[in-house]
């Protein structure tokens, strides 16, 4: 069978094509637009830009399953929309303009989807997961493979970027980023639900850590297989591509051929994983590329249950 889920992400609106037999699950294709929805919403509430930009690429993911015949679609949306005032309503308009119904996935099962497909094939048996998304965070403790804390932090990379750094630059100043030290710490220090957890090793997901671990593996010489980033050279990256820090002509090719379309909110998203690294002691992060929706397909497709 072929699956299609569409995420209407904060930062980016992605579309990936799955076949599933049995207990296998194959990634045939995925397509993505970086849109950086979250920088859409004022004063709470999403534009009508940031509207009409979801149901034109909606529209064009459409045009592609309809051509193929791909009937089993999911599609969900989590913080830039979950978040705003007016969500339900522009969820519900995006639906009936794209004959697509999109659904609020929660914080809390965006949380429980990240963590059950990041850890499918992982063999850490207790940690935490992290998903810095574009107007969210979601954190994860687990122990023994179950989930035992979990919580959404609406903190995220775009969020921070759009906050401190706006349109006028790419890359944050040393002041702009000690804001966003001072707002990650205050969010983070807030949540008592992990006040008992410490050096716990991190597992993280989606953009942020996989724009930083490709940039990581350039800068220090690393194959592209590896897949764990030690949190003392993390404070490295983050002096070295600090606006105030002048660019080398070989750091600005880094940028450009490892987080092109993430230039203005990986340091932004390291500010925050290094925040959370600091207040659980955990020196290393590795990096997993499955996360919500692959969870989505082992926890509900594959036990053929209904979700939304």
């Amino acid at each position: 069978m072929l699956y299609a889920m569409i995420d209407v992400g904060s930062n980016t609106i992605r579309m990936a094509v799955y076949e599933v037999e049995g207990d296998r699950v194959d990634m045939l294709m995925k397509r993505k637009h970086t849109v950086g929805l979250a920088s859409y919403v004022k004063d709470g509430y999403m534009q009508r830009q940031g509207i009409d930009k979801v149901v034109e690429i909606i529209h064009e993911y459409k045009i592609f399953l309809d051509d193929l015949v791909i009937n089993r679609v999911t599609a969900f949306t989590t913080a830039a929309l979950r978040n705003a005032l007016n969500g339900r309503d522009a969820v519900r308009e995006i639906s009936y303009r794209t004959g697509i119904n999109i659904h609020i996935m929660s914080g809390d099962d965006e949380a429980t989807f990240d963590f059950i497909g990041a850890t499918h094939n992982l063999d850490e048996d207790k940690g935490l997961l992290i998903d810095i998304g574009g107007g969210s965070t979601e954190i994860v403790f687990f122990n023994h493979r179950e989930i035992q804390v979990k919580v959404s932090l609406p903190i995220g990379s775009l969020s921070f970027h759009t906050r401190y750094t706006g349109k006028a630059h790419i890359l944050p100043s040393m002041s702009e980023c000690k804001e966003m030290y001072a707002e990650a710490e205050a969010t983070v220090s807030a949540v008592n639900e992990f006040r008992d957890i410490s050096h716990a090793q991190i597992c993280g997901i989606g953009g942020t850590f996989k724009g930083a671990m490709a940039l990581y593996n350039s800068m220090y010489g690393l194959p592209r297989r590896n897949m764990r980033m030690e949190l003392r050279r993390l404070h490295d990256i983050l002096q070295r591509f600090q606006r105030d820090h002048e660019l080398i002509v070989s750091d600005k090719i880094l940028l450009m051929r490892t987080v092109p379309e993430r230039m203005h909110t990986f340091m932004p998203g390291l500010v925050i994983a290094d925040v959370l690294a600091k207040r659980f002691g955990s020196h290393s992060i590795i990096y997993s590329d499955s996360g919500v929706r692959e969870g989505y397909i082992y926890s509900k497709i594959l036990s053929d249950e209904d979700f939304f």
